[in-house]
């Protein structure tokens, strides 16, 4: 491995990697959460066996979406009511 080819994968950790707001680009949002449901557990038992493991981790990577969805669900109602609903109740007269 030359030193350019070093310098080249190092340089790459420091340019972070775009990814946009569309629905399909959330999909990159399922590797991390599988990763972290994995780690998470795996410092929280003593013993690895693989099926209670593999059990308890997909629980966990299932809680974690959930939660996801609920809060993006919250905020997303609450930036229509916000954008949308209160200007119109802020200029109607309330007389």
């Amino acid at each position: 491995m030359t030193a350019a080819t070093a310098g080249m994968i190092l340089g790459s950790f420091t340019t972070p990697m775009r990814i946009g707001t569309s629905p399909a680009s959330m999909l990159w949002l399922l590797p991390l959460v599988a990763v972290i449901a994995v780690v998470y557990k795996a410092t929280k038992v003593h013993k690895i066996r693989l099926k209670p493991f593999a059990k308890e981790s997909a629980v966990l990577f299932g809680s974690i979406i959930v939660f996801i969805g609920v809060a993006a669900l919250i905020l997303y109602g609450l930036t229509w009511f916000v954008t949308g609903q209160l200007p119109a109740l802020l200029d109607s007269s309330a007389f």
